[in-house]
């Protein structure tokens, strides 16, 4: 359930509700501390932080150099010492260098300090392909942190969720990674409530009641998950659609309460098959609903390869007519 003590709304896109989000928490909490590269006088390379270093300043919206690792062992540092750091990757494809950073110490620290330091620290990184952009732009890969004990994993899919959920993420007292998909950064827009707004971590969103199968997505699969479904529904298939908002915890209770419901599912997420939480949410019906299933349970997702470059990115990535045809599988089986 969203919390928030302001009736009045904007309309935003996502991209905009990421700057509100920040804008917010920064005006609510003197700790909270933008950091690098380009994110201050630039804006940021997506300007999802735009206009908040004329607002706040250059000591709480800092530009770093070219260096992933320093940037996240700075922000650990700072977290260490107090403040709530919000350090952005400019692409999930770069997070790689500051990788030992984030689950070498970020995800210890409470464990390693016996609790006597926490890690206050909020990962923000665009994820995800569809933009044409090459090598090392288009990456999908949750996973890896989603493994990780000590993080928290977060991917919204709408503007309202993104500053709801970024708000949660920020006053967490242990790290986050927060994944924005970039794919639909200005693809539509909705209503935002203004001021203090929070979306709890860990509590999945269902975006579709239905009654024949349940498809379980995230991010930017969100959407045409969903416009698969309604095809679907226009051809009797009644699907239930679970955006699962946190990765890391999963709202486990959400995932197996939709599955005794429907008794057949699928899991749709561009990252790789291979390693993906489709196999992981896959493992969970096992062990906890095996008795309700009818079906095999279809993961419809990227493919074992890098992310390729333009003529195939649209083929890699799960379409709505991919999706549907997945779900008619599960559906007749």
């Amino acid at each position: 359930m969203s919390t928030d003590t302001d009736t009045d709304t904007q309309n935003l896109t996502l991209v905009q509700a990421v700057r509100d989000g920040l804008r917010t928490e920064m005006e609510r909490d003197d700790d909270v501390i933008v950091l690098g590269e380009d994110v201050a006088k630039n804006g940021g390379v997506f300007r999802a932080t735009e206009g908040l270093y004329e607002e706040f300043g250059d000591d709480r919206v800092i530009d770093t150099p070219l260096a992933e690792s320093g940037i996240v062992g700075t922000s650990i540092g700072m977290a260490a010492y107090g403040l709530r750091p919000v350090p952005e990757i400019q692409f999930m494809g770069f997070i790689y260098p500051a990788f030992d950073q984030i689950v070498s110490h970020a995800a210890r620290l409470r464990t390693r300090t016996r609790g006597r330091f926490t890690c206050p620290m909020v990962v923000r990184a665009p994820y995800g392909g569809g933009i044409r952009a090459p090598e090392h732009h288009s990456e999908s890969k949750e996973a890896f942190f989603v493994h990780e004990p000590g993080l928290k994993v977060v991917i919204p899919s709408t503007p309202a969720d993104t500053k709801g959920l970024l708000a949660s993420a920020i006053r967490d007292p242990d790290p986050v990674v927060f994944l924005e998909p970039k794919l639909i950064y200005r693809a539509f827009r909705e209503e935002v409530p203004t001021g203090d707004h929070t979306v709890p971590l860990g509590e999945a969103a269902v975006r579709r009641e239905g009654s024949d199968v349940s498809v379980y997505t995230w991010g930017a699969m969100t959407r045409p998950t969903l416009e698969a479904a309604e095809t679907l529904a226009d051809a009797g298939v009644d699907p239930e659609v679970i955006d699962l908002r946190t990765l890391s915890p999963l709202d486990r209770e959400t995932i197996v309460d939709s599955f005794e419901k429907t008794g057949r599912a699928a899991v749709v997420h561009e990252a790789p098959k291979t390693g993906g939480l489709g196999g992981e949410i896959t493992a969970i019906l096992q062990e906890e609903a095996l008795l309700y299933q009818e079906a095999p349970i279809e993961r419809i997702t990227g493919f074992d390869t890098p992310v390729p470059l333009y003529a195939l990115e649209d083929y890699y990535l799960p379409s709505p007519t991919r999706i549907e045809d997945g779900i008619r599988e599960v559906v007749e089986f």
